[in-house]
């Protein structure tokens, strides 16, 4: 490894989010010189030289390590205390649940009680793991997101506009045609996770039980959640978009999502690759891309980050500032490891609005239920919420299939 990339590999530790942000853009630079370099050797002879690619390729790591670094620190950033009391919220509420959780005691509880023993998490807790599942959930950060009380959110959509027609001042009026309608269905289903702590752990006074639980709970729950969000089939899961049926847009009908095939099959074109992209981006109408995101994961933005467009300007940019997104383009890019690999007849890229295009329905409330029998010495701790989500408007959302039609 050169000094250079190990520097940077070493700077990514950094939790500064000012300082971070600094040496993405300095790591980027470097990529584009190193990049440059190697197109100028892939004209001059034909082939680049291997210890380019090599130094190209650790710069990509380094980007990628800097860019989540960046994303981490601007997380903790935003991060709301959880000991303020909420308005509405009865003061002895969070001492109560503490106590629960801490010691299992339900004593003078008159409220968030389940019939099965299990004890509701109290609403600063609750915001916050739904907080920070925005913030680490990437499709869950874009899409639409609707809170309910039942278990099944339903919603009619009309896939045209009302017929309408001309007429004269003295002409008839003809009744017009009723616009069709669809329904759309949002069955939520049930997420788990069960942290587990000793005892010793939960009788710290020093432990904010709150924040133990949302920051235990995220990491399980997020990760399940944007998977379900891309690929779930549906089945004890939401349904992703790639779930969908997919058809070349030029074929598109509401129920399908569009996609606009590379012209190589497990590629992008060997001359002029970012044609396609425009392609992918205007088959998207223009009340969509006003709002639109990238959504790939890392190793085909690395491939992406390559690209120039026809005057050598870079189409990949970081972040124009510490708390921004990297950009494509023009359009956010976001991060979503889900994703497939750039492969024969992979959908690796998708671009669209997604908070019109994909819903994710949340069922009000977090139940935690404790266990200090299952498992001594330690204490688990059953949590649960029910999520579903589904494509909301089918053409809102445009995929890349890496084929050659």
């Amino acid at each position: 490894m050169d000094q250079t990339t190990s520097s940077l590999e070493i700077k990514a530790g950094s939790g500064d989010i000012n300082a971070l942000y600094a040496e993405l853009a300095g790591a980027f630079e470097e990529f584009k010189a190193t990049n440059d370099q190697r197109l100028k050797d892939i004209e001059k002879r034909g082939a680049a030289d291997g210890l380019l690619e090599g130094k190209l390729d650790r710069l990509n790591q380094v980007l990628d390590g800097q860019k989540s670094a960046l994303e981490r620190a601007a997380i903790d950033r935003a991060r709301p205390a959880l000991d303020g009391v909420v308005s509405g919220q009865p003061d002895g509420y969070k001492d109560a649940f503490s106590a629960y959780v801490k010691r299992g005691e339900e004593k003078a509880l008159s409220v968030g009680v389940n019939a099965d023993g299990g004890y509701v998490v109290p609403s600063e807790t609750e915001t916050e793991i739904t907080r920070l599942l925005a913030a680490v959930s990437p499709i869950r950060a874009i899409a639409g997101v609707r809170q309910v009380s039942g278990s099944v959110y339903k919603r009619a959509v009309s896939v045209s506009g009302p017929a309408v027609g001309w007429v004269g001042e003295t002409d008839a009026r003809p009744i017009t045609d009723s616009q069709p309608l669809v329904e759309l269905s949002y069955p939520t289903m049930e997420l788990y996770a069960m942290p587990a702590a000793t005892s010793a752990f939960l009788e710290d006074a020093a432990v904010d039980v709150g924040q133990w639980i949302a920051d235990e709970v995220n990491a399980a729950f997020a990760a399940q959640e944007t998977t379900a969000f891309v690929t779930g089939n549906g089945v004890k899961k939401p349904t992703g978009f790639l779930a969908s049926t997919t058809v070349a847009e030029s074929s598109w009908a509401w129920g399908k999502l569009g996609y606009i095939a590379s012209g190589a099959d497990g590629a992008l074109p060997t001359s002029n690759a970012s044609d396609v992209l425009v392609d992918l981006v205007y088959a998207l109408k223009a009340g969509y891309r006003q709002n639109a995101s990238w959504v790939m994961n890392r190793q085909t933005q690395g491939a992406l980050r390559k690209l120039k467009d026809a005057d050598g300007n870079y189409l990949w940019q970081p972040a124009a500032s510490a708390e921004g997104k990297a950009r494509f383009m023009g359009f956010d890019l976001v991060e979503a490891e889900d994703m497939p690999n750039i492969d024969s007849d992979a959908l690796s890229i998708a671009f669209g609005d997604f908070k019109r295009g994909y819903l994710i329905v949340d069922r009000q409330g977090v139940s935690i239920l404790r266990d200090p029998f299952s498992a001594k010495p330690y204490v688990l701790f059953y949590t649960t919420k029910r999520v579903g989500g589904g494509v909301a408007d089918f053409d809102a959302i445009k995929l890349l299939k890496f084929a050659a039609s």
